[in-house]
Parts: C-alpha cells; structure tokens; sequence
C-alpha cells in the first residue's frame, strides 16, 4: 500500500488548562484503517490549545518521514482548524511559533486539507493524548523523586556541576545564565525558530570491544571493552569533565556502555542512572555475525532489513521497534531535566536514532550515518517541539 495519501488524526489536552498536558497523533493510510504511525507526548505544564498544535506537528512530522506527499488532516480543535487554514489569526504568543512550525511543515507536502470533525470521531488520538498526560502525572512524581533525593544527597556530590568547568557550548551557557537575555534564551539555533532552554543530549557512543574490532553485529551481547576502549572511555571521560555543567548521567544498562558511562561518571562526581531502552538493537541469529556472514546466512532477509526500518533479523529487533522505546527515552529525559545538559551512554543505533529525532529526517539516516567508536555527537529537543543537532561523530579529544 502507498503512504503517498495518508490521513492524520491529531489531538492534545491538559488537565487544569494550563496543567499537566500531552498529545496525541495518528497517521492512518489512505484507506483509513491501516494504521502507519503513532506518536504521544507529555509536554509538561501548558494549555490545552498548545498541546493541540504539539498534536499537530507531530502528526505531520510522523506524514512526512513516511514520504507523504499529501495529507488530510483531522482534528476535534476548531481553533487550530480555522488558524491553519488561514481563516482565523493567531495571536496567542504561545501558539504563534508553533503554527508557524505546522505551516512550514506543510510547505513541505503537495497538498495538505485541514478538516473539523466532533470529538466522538477523533477517539484514537484521543487516547494516545491522555495516556500522555497520564505519563506527565508519572514523570511529575519521579521528578519529585529525584528533587528529594537530590535535597538529601551529601553535599559533595552537588559540587561537581555546581562547581564545573566553563560550559561546553559557551554561547548557548551564556545565553542561559544571563536573565536579561531573554532573546538569546527564547531563540533557538539557526532558522529552527524553536523556542525556551532545550534539554541537550550529550550522545556518547560506547568505547571498543573486541566485537567492533571484529566488525561483528553486537546487539544484546555483554562483551567487555577492550584495554583501547577502557582509555577511549577515560579520554572522553576528561573532556566532559573539563567541559562540565552536566546535569545527569543516563547509560544503556550493557556493559561495555555502563563502563564507558562510568569513567565520565568517576571524572564527574554524578551517578549513572541505567535506562532499558537506550540498550542496542536486539540482533537475534545474526548477534556476533558479520555483515557478510549475514548476508550468506538469510541472503533475502538481510537485504531486506539494510533498507526498510519494518524488518527484524530473525528472532531479533527492528529498527522501527527501537525507534519506539527511544522515543520513550527521549521524552523521559526532556520532562526529567528541562533546560540542562544530559550525558546518554549508548550504543549506534539508539544513537543516530536520537540524531534523526531531532533532525526530524527519514530512516535512511540510519543506514548513512557512520558513528566511531566513543565518538560524541549532541542533540537538543525544545520544550516547544523544536530541535536541532550542534555536533555529529566527534572524536577530536581521542587523538
């Protein structure tokens, strides 16, 4: 079936307007059946109206990487109908970048049609919406977790970010700790026109393991780094701490991701807090197998899954699978730490899936992409739904 034609359902919410809120969107295939793409958020404290356009914008984003080329959207919001197609102004100073985010997304279809439909008939997105805000209730109570713990912490431990090096972006920390700026604060870089502090991942990759010097597929393998690895993890480890302001440590629980996390965790006086879904793509038959290895083993298959994100190795994972529980990650860490820097230890694929989330660019990405061994790479995602990536495979502090 042809994404070329598809329907998004598009919908947001908050309990308290302005409250706890989240969206919700659906891209069906033309038939109006087949579901091709979901996405939910948590957005923090916003109205009702905001959570509509975050709705709206991730629906269309969700068109475009499919390769829409034109879309039909429906919506229960007869504000955000009216304002898209272009028969009501919008004035809120809140929901003025996020239209103009929605139109330029448009721009980028051949046709996209705008359409008001009742409550009753936009219940898909309607529950994607409210189970994100009932993630927001989640995330709210592990924030006020962590405050706590962070209260009664020893002193010492706070020190280190408290007392860190110059930041590592000088020009986006000067922006952020002068108050009066308040226009390089709301300004996001270059023609995003993204909006406030964005939560800035810091994406190490994990250092060598004999596995990569091998050139082999190491999905849920627990292979050790090698001697080169452990001082590929001590270097990054010293240009972190020499960068500092560094909120968290966040590691893929696998081994050779923990011990790379932990380095940069000794040199910075932080915890390293495990995620599941930052662990590499499960590999299945083809865990420890090179490419051409692979590609003798299941000649049909493997050539399929080098360019359609939908297929799994046998018994393993696809990248479409991955992509869902980073997204997950994704929004645990911008509700968990808004505005601050987060050090994410990980492995290539949930990696250049962050990269591509924050590009907002197709899966082809992720066959393009090269990433070396603990190469650095940073991306920022806007409490407006902007992003934008400042640094791609950095190895510079290796040599």
């Amino acid at each position: 079936m042809s994404n070329e034609h598809v329907i998004v359902e598009a919908d947001g919410g908050s309990r308290g307007n302005p409250g706890p809120a989240g969206f919700g969107a659906v891209v069906f295939a033309a038939d109006h059946v087949t579901v091709l793409a979901e996405r939910r958020e948590s957005v923090g404290i916003a109205t009702n109206n905001v959570a509509e356009y975050r709705g709206l914008i991730a629906g269309l984003e969700a068109a475009a990487e499919l390769g829409a080329r034109t879309v039909d959207v429906r919506m229960d919001s007869k504000l955000v109908v009216e304002q898209m197609s272009g028969r009501w102004k919008v004035k809120h100073p809140a929901m003025i970048p996020l239209a103009d985010r929605a139109r330029r997304l448009v721009a980028g279809f051949d046709r996209v049609s705008f359409a008001w439909i009742p409550r009753s008939q936009n219940a898909h997105a309607d529950r994607l919406a409210n189970e994100a805000m009932d993630d927001a209730t989640l995330v709210g109570e592990v924030r006020a977790a962590r405050e706590a713990e962070t209260a009664t912490a020893p002193e010492t431990s706070a020190h280190g970010a408290e007392h860190a090096a110059p930041s590592w972006i000088d020009e986006a920390r000067a922006a952020q700790v002068d108050p009066a700026n308040t226009e390089a604060v709301s300004g996001g870089p270059g023609w995003t026109g993204a909006v406030g502090r964005p939560t800035r991942l810091l994406l190490l990759r994990h250092g060598q393991t004999e596995l990569s010097v091998q050139r082999r597929y190491s999905g849920r393998g627990n292979p050790p780094l090698t001697q080169l690895g452990r001082e590929q993890a001590a270097r990054a480890a010293k240009m972190l701490a020499a960068k500092g302001d560094i909120a968290a440590i966040v590691s893929s629980p696998l081994g050779r991701a923990r011990e790379t996390a932990e380095a940069a965790a000794a040199a910075l006086n932080l915890p390293v807090r495990a995620h599941d879904g930052l662990i590499e793509t499960d590999f299945g038959a083809w865990e420890g197998l090179t490419f051409l290895e692979a590609t003798q083993r299941d000649p049909e298959l493997h050539a399929r899954w080098l360019g359609d994100p939908s297929v799994a190795a046998p018994g393993g994972e696809s990248f479409d699978e991955v992509r869902e529980r980073v997204e997950a990650v994704r929004r645990d860490l911008v509700a968990l730490y808004p505005g601050q820097n987060v050090l994410v230890v990980s492995h290539v694929t949930p990696i250049k899936t962050l990269v591509q989330l924050a590009l907002g660019v197709g899966p082809s990405l992720l066959y393009r992409l090269h990433l070396d061994l603990a190469s650095l790479c940073v991306a920022e995602f806007y409490p407006d739904g902007g992003s934008s990536v400042r640094l791609v495979n950095d190895t510079s502090y290796l040599s």
